[in-house]
């Protein structure tokens, strides 16, 4: 299991189908005033790679991805993409990252036809046959002022024009937020999906933890500025367990387990949820005097509640 921000970069190091890293994240820090965003975080994005972004809002995620962009300069660390200084040299690098946010910051005055165009004007290598077939596959009409788009069509619109000069990067900043789900399909399902194969890079913040399962080939949770963890699915469910333990007699706690996240119920059963596998749990217990009686699998929602002190993030759709 990842467990620290330094071993994050050893899980994502090994990918078989790592050829560059695409993003390097070393130990980055940064404050706002009294508050710590980001707490030494390091992150590798491998090449050809979808890397899921998960946290509760405020956790670190889109602070995260402005370091990535070179809207915010490291205070300690250091970030590269594409090996370059995001901050340094914004041209290169810009030029090759697409990016959507929550809410796309586009020309509201603008017809659609005009906002493509105008777009276009800005990347040389921009796919004018690529950008009609999205227009179409997307049903965005050519003649609509972006003003009077719905929230899924301007988020169709603004992921049109991040995709349609092919960059190497995708950046995807809570992208379905608030959207119906024929609208995160689009964005989370075919388009993710086809850039990766197409050996381009993702990396994208969400909250709904069903696109992150189904499209990722890593998933990063973060958690007050930190990682907490970096691993593929496999990896992340195999490396967290829920077993029940019971005790030879009624206790006001729980044993003590130190993988444990979370408890429930109480008495002589107590039922965790902990960072470690389940044999090595089974140690721990019964050095504690407890006999493990039941064990059931975890989902990628249930870790992320637990290391959330059980809330869940906004929006599930669990």
């Amino acid at each position: 299991m990842v467990t620290t921000n330094t071993l994050a970069l050893d899980a994502l190091a090994e990918s078989p189908r790592k050829t560059a890293n695409t993003v390097e994240i070393r130990n980055l820090s940064r404050r706002f005033g009294s508050k710590l965003a980001l707490d030494g975080v390091s992150l590798l994005v491998p090449g050809g790679t979808v890397l899921g972004l998960v946290g509760e809002n405020g956790a670190g995620k889109t602070t995260l991805i402005h370091h990535v962009l070179g809207l915010l300069k490291a205070e300690a660390g250091s970030v590269r993409v594409f090996g370059l200084d995001p901050v340094l040299e914004p041209v290169r690098v810009l030029s090759q990252i697409g990016y959507l946010s929550e809410e796309p910051d586009l020309p509201k005055w603008m017809r659609v036809h005009e906002l493509l165009r105008y777009v276009a004007a800005f990347y040389p290598t921009w796919d004018a046959a690529y950008a009609e077939k999205l227009r179409q596959d997307f049903g965005l009409d050519p003649t609509m002022k972006v003003k009077h788009l719905s929230k899924g069509q301007r988020a169709r619109a603004g992921l049109l024009a991040a995709l349609a000069y092919r960059p190497d990067l995708l950046l995807l900043d809570e992208p379905s937020s608030g959207l119906d789900p024929i609208v995160r399909r689009d964005i989370l399902g075919a388009i993710v999906r086809t850039i990766a194969d197409q050996g381009r890079t993702v990396l994208f913040s969400s909250h709904l933890l069903s696109e992150v399962e189904r499209v990722s080939d890593y998933i990063a949770m973060i958690k007050s500025g930190r990682v907490l963890f970096c691993d593929t699915l496999d990896g992340i469910l195999g490396n967290h367990c829920r077993l029940t333990l019971r005790l030879d007699e009624s206790r006001a706690k729980p044993p003590v387990i130190t993988s444990a996240l979370s408890w429930e119920d109480g008495g002589r059963e107590w039922t965790a949820v902990c960072s470690a596998s389940a044999d090595d749990v089974r140690i721990e217990a019964a050095k504690a005097g407890a006999e493990v009686v039941e064990e059931s699998p975890l989902n990628l929602d249930e870790i992320f509640v637990a290391y959330a002190g059980g809330k869940r993030p906004e929006g599930t759709d669990q």
